[in-house]
């Protein structure tokens, strides 16, 4: 398979994942809410997409596809999958290879039948693994959040809530879930809060109570009706069935860490986290950058779409026109056709294309949000370039990326990370611009209005939240190690 998104320079995207329950709720179609919910979270994944259901108190059925919710989903399946409680899933594999086996939503039927949502990364997987195969607990991918599925489905507990009580603390990594049983959808998030979760609530369904939902991002909630409550706490777990929504905190850490990534790259633009808007956000990160790296120049473009709205806020304070200074296919997501070798010189070009009648003579200040591998900057800045730059200072609206993430986003490994090991000076000469400066980590925090203490930032510092992070191997312990599939023993 090949992807156009490999062009992206920046990190890969991780999961998205979604959870309603309806129950007593006339005409309302939790399949087709789940289906739009997911939707508006593909940014957050596109390897593949699920959704599980169930009528209350009876039996759960899901199905799950590699592809775009879009490739995925049609009419016909939407309406064969009828339910009261639903839970969905978009995937970027983080731990896991990207197959079938291992999409989701992951429906298991042990001591209790359950469907489970995961977005994170343990760093303890093997260890967990190791003792459910001693117990003989069978697996059926090489996917972590199997491993949450199975300690949950095959606990002794007499509820839902109860078995993830217990099993929540012993989790260790990054975990927003939702899983949901017969009668209930229950959510949770890691203790140190690494990855987003959200409560909202569709109020006025006709004759019914109120249809509450989680939702990894708030804009899932704008596009089905619902109206976004608050965020779900770190340790918290959150029950929402025939009586309403009920909260306990079963789980506490020393410090929070949430990922400051989501606020540069990851959530959309319109998403809310912790009260800011990230479009708003994002612009100050432009501003900020400005103060910190003035440049003379005569006009702001941006990477789309990733640096639009960092480009907007440099561009205000800096007092330069802004324009478009590429035009971006929308319609490049996913193929299955390999370009050949006389396309596959030109294949930035399929997702970017520079226009010479407004980059031609000019002093560009050029605007992304991150460089990675820096594969794709040197041929953005060949093809500004080529069309007429003058000149092209790249500034990127967060701090250098030198270590890998453990808790759930594919950025690859240090070698492979242009800003490892060289200065800013040297990344400048090896992609050819004359000038790059990066946003500096006070200046995120500044733009976040948030504290050092209370996020996650070790992909710029290399300081991990959790201790023995690195020694745990990460995202890598299992997809250096695929997990074995383990028979249940015969009765």
């Amino acid at each position: 398979m090949s992807t156009l998104l490999d062009h992206r320079d920046g990190p890969r995207d991780e999961c998205g994942v979604f959870g309603i329950f309806a129950a007593g709720a006339p005409g309302v179609e939790v399949a087709r809410l789940t289906y739009f919910a997911l939707y508006a979270l593909q940014h957050r994944g596109q390897e593949s997409a699920g959704i599980a259901v169930a009528p209350l108190g009876g039996s759960i059925w899901g199905t799950r596809e590699q592809g775009l919710v879009s490739q995925v989903f049609d009419e016909h399946m939407l309406r064969s999958l009828v339910g009261d409680l639903a839970i969905g899933h978009v995937r970027y594999s983080t731990t896991g290879s990207s197959e079938w086996e291992n999409a989701q939503p992951i429906v298991r039927e042990d001591r209790r039948a359950l469907a489970l949502a995961h977005n994170g990364n343990l760093i303890n997987a093997v260890e967990l693994h190791n003792e459910l195969r001693e117990s003989a607990v069978s697996f059926s991918s090489t996917s972590d959040s199997e491993i949450i599925a199975a300690l949950l489905a095959t606990h002794p507990a007499d509820t839902l809530e109860e078995a993830v009580a217990d099993v929540l603390p012993r989790l260790r990594g990054a975990f927003s879930t939702v899983v949901m049983s017969a009668d209930r959808v229950v959510a949770f998030r890691d203790p140190h809060g690494l990855r987003p979760l959200a409560l909202g609530v569709i109020d006025g369904v006709q004759a019914g109570p109120p249809v509450y939902c989680v939702a990894s991002e708030s804009c899932a909630f704008d596009l089905i009706g619902a109206r976004f409550l608050r965020d779900v706490e770190p340790g918290e777990v959150l029950t929402l069935d025939a009586s309403g929504v009920r909260s306990q905190i079963v789980s506490s850490a020393e410090r929070r860490a949430f990922c400051v990534f989501e606020y540069i790259y990851f959530a959309r633009p319109d998403s809310l986290m912790h009260g800011q808007r990230l479009q708003v956000t994002r612009a100050r990160m432009g501003a900020i950058l400005w103060r910190e790296a003035p440049v003379d120049a005569d006009l702001v473009i941006a990477i789309p779409d990733s640096g639009n709205a960092a480009a907007r806020g440099l561009a205000q304070a800096a007092g330069l026109p802004q324009d478009d200074g590429f035009i971006k296919n929308r319609y490049v997501a996913r193929t299955f056709i390999q370009p050949g070798q006389q396309l596959r010189r030109n294949g930035l070009r399929l997702k970017f294309n520079p226009l010479p009648e407004v980059v031609q003579g000019k002093r560009l200040v050029v605007v992304d949000d991150s460089i990675v591998r820096g594969n794709t900057m040197p041929q953005i800045v060949a093809m500004l370039r080529d069309a007429g730059a003058a000149e092209i200072h790249l500034r990127i609206s967060s701090p250098p990326i030198k270590h890998p993430c453990h808790y759930g986003i594919d950025m690859s490994s240090r070698e492979e990370m242009v800003a490892h090991g060289r200065s800013v000076d040297e990344v400048c000469r090896l992609i050819g611009a004359d000038s790059l400066a990066y946003l500096s980590l006070a200046g995120v925090y500044e733009a976040v209005r948030g504290l050092r203490g209370e996020h996650c930032d070790a992909c710029f510092s290399g300081e991990y939240p959790l201790a023995g992070t690195e020694a745990a191997g990460g995202k890598y312990a299992l997809e250096h190690r695929p997990l074995p599939l383990v028979q249940a023993a015969a009765s």
